[in-house]
């Protein structure tokens, strides 16, 4: 299986726990100069089970989806997608859209609360042929014979009081109560409201990278990106970050522990929440230190 390097760290561990004890060869892809994968090496690999990347990636930058389908088109290999901001498919093309076969990840930016990092909110999708080898339990609309609309489990054959040990539907959390209030928090937005909210993020996040830049730091990567996006602060910034963070104010996350050939570089991220006033007041705190 083929992973980029530039899905979130933490979803690489967990893959390495799941495949590494079967025996599975993981090969890491690494990134371009530009901030997205670096898929040259898939062209003399072959047998591969998958090929996952993630868009936006773990430097905010928008992947080549189109790139890695037509590698996977007409093959065995799965082309799956993981994302850690849904968001940013109101404003860019879906995974499905783009080819892949499974797309899956982080749906806390859905109306979940920021609670010392949780709770969370797993979101997982698929092709139709892929649907009975999902996790997890499966919900769809219809109708009684009153004609009145109503939610039953579909599907049932996969459940475990049919299937027993060899149930695919037990392989879940229930996150019930957080599917719900991301499903009202969709259907308060609605389509139009999701493509505005994820243009105030983009437009915002743009402000903040052209001002930075204004001010004399570098964005090292050229890639498009969405909310987050990648500063290379001066050489000793983490000082400087350390002395931000006893006023209260978090200057990005350090990249150096994830990637330690990038020293002094740093992820920051914008939504909707944060003003113009917070924004300048940022640029201007770092660049008086």
């Amino acid at each position: 299986m083929a992973v980029s390097s530039l899905i979130h760290p933490l979803y690489r561990r967990v893959v390495r726990t799941y495949l590494e004890p079967g025996g599975f060869e993981i090969i890491e892809l690494p990134y371009t100069a530009g901030g997205i994968t670096d898929l040259r090496k898939l062209e003399s690999t072959e047998g591969l089970a998958a090929i996952a990347v993630q868009s936006p990636n773990f430097f905010g930058c928008m992947e080549d989806l189109g790139a890695v389908s037509n590698l996977t088109r007409g093959t065995q290999t799965l082309f799956v997608a993981s994302f850690t901001e849904p968001l940013a498919y109101g404003l860019y093309k879906s995974p499905g859209s783009q080819g892949a076969d499974i797309s899956c990840g982080e749906g806390q930016s859905f109306g979940i609360p920021q609670s010392f990092g949780g709770p969370t909110l797993g979101m997982f999708t698929c092709l139709k042929q892929y649907v009975r080898s999902m996790p997890g339990r499966l919900v769809g609309k219809t109708v009684d014979r009153n004609g009145k609309q109503g939610f039953v489990l579909t599907l049932s054959t996969r459940e475990q009081h049919i299937r027993r040990e060899k149930a695919t539907s037990n392989i879940c959390t229930n996150s019930s109560l957080c599917a719900v209030t991301a499903a009202m928090y969709m259907a308060s937005l609605g389509g139009s409201g999701i493509r505005e909210l994820a243009r105030l993020n983009y437009d915002k996040s743009e402000y903040l990278k052209r001002e930075l830049k204004k001010a004399g730091f570098k964005i090292p990567f050229a890639a498009p990106t969405f909310n987050e996006f990648v500063v290379e602060f001066s050489p000793g910034f983490k000082a400087v970050y350390q002395r931000l963070l006893d006023q209260k104010m978090v200057a990005g996350l350090p990249l150096t522990p994830y990637y330690p050939e990038l020293p002094d570089h740093y992820l920051l991220c914008v939504t909707e929440t944060r003003t113009r006033n917070d924004m300048d007041t940022l640029v201007k705190v770092i660049s008086d230190f």
